[in-house]
């Protein structure tokens, strides 16, 4: 008697369910929508005719059916997994130099990386941070393999993978935004960021000084919480310990910047190339969120 196969993706997705206990999250852990997802789980319910979650108070329980699937389930993608590295470690096994500004590091990269490392244990993966102009340069000197940045004139044509606003900020106990000309705390010359700034003050016929200039998103935070300028950052770097500023203060609305993704001249190898698309998937499939009208 033959019997139906267990199909891996579907192992995987219900891993991803179990491990994150959501629908959601499992859906950006696999890169899949959550419409595709509870397909696969509909699908996976059919094909054993077992139920393998119910509901309870919103959350995901396992059934009984569910608790020992899941063990066999682990133990399929794991012999997958060691078959899989074991016989590809000369392709997939490979380090990956990645290079992107501080800021999208900190803020927008953490859990691609983790679920990315999660997803290709064997692929080291090398991570350099410093401003877009420096990792175009960087790029063109094969130092890098792939490098998210931010996009700028000069640069030559890369993948979109993400739109983010801009937003201006100030420190919680102060108020620079009143003061004439308005202090500023921006990246040095080159940054996009810094033009969008002083383009949009100047159409807006707003005087204003440079305070200080400063290389890295610690810095500008530094000098926005002590109360010394204002700053423009991007919408996934805003967080409580800055205010968000905008019409109100009289303050011009700023364009967004988009990210891509640039890739080593020459071509890079298969590791580098599933971390490339993977973090375009990633970030693409997170929507940016409206900027305030503060």
């Amino acid at each position: 008697m033959t019997l139906p196969d267990l199909d891996i993706s579907l192992m995987r997705t219900f891993i991803a369910i179990v491990e994150t206990g959501s629908i959601t999250a499992a859906g950006k852990l696999v890169g899949r929508s959550q419409p595709a997802i509870t397909h696969q789980i509909k699908r996976l319910e059919e094909r054993l005719q077992r139920p393998l979650f119910e509901s309870h108070r919103r959350r995901l329980v396992l059934t009984s059916e569910g608790q020992i699937l899941l063990e066999f389930a682990r133990a399929i993608v794991r012999l997958n997994n060691d078959a899989y590295t074991s016989l590809t470690r000369g392709q997939i096994a490979h380090p990956v130099k990645l290079g992107t500004p501080d800021l999208y590091a900190a803020y927008l990269l953490p859990d691609v990386l983790r679920n990315f490392s999660i997803s290709h244990p064997e692929v080291e993966v090398d991570l350099r941070c410093t401003r877009s102009v420096h990792l175009s340069k960087a790029l063109q000197r094969g130092e890098l393999d792939i490098a998210v940045m931010t996009n700028q004139p000069e640069f030559e044509r890369g993948e979109v993978i993400r739109e983010e606003p801009l937003i201006w900020v100030a420190g919680r106990n102060a108020e620079p935004e009143t003061q004439n000309p308005l202090p500023l705390a921006l990246l040095p010359e080159g940054s996009v960021y810094r033009q969008y700034a002083l383009d949009a003050l100047s159409a807006a016929g707003r005087s204003w000084s440079i305070r200080s200039v400063c290389d890295s998103i610690a810095g500008l935070n530094a000098a926005v919480a002590s109360g010394l300028a204002v700053s423009i950052f991007p919408n996934c770097a805003v967080d409580r310990s800055v205010r968000r500023l905008g019409r109100r203060e009289e303050l011009p609305p700023l364009p967004p910047v988009q990210l891509v993704m640039h890739r080593r001249p020459g071509g890079v190898s298969d590791a580098a190339e599933h971390l490339a698309q993977f973090i375009a998937r990633e970030l693409a499939s997170v929507s940016p969120p409206a900027q305030s009208a503060d």
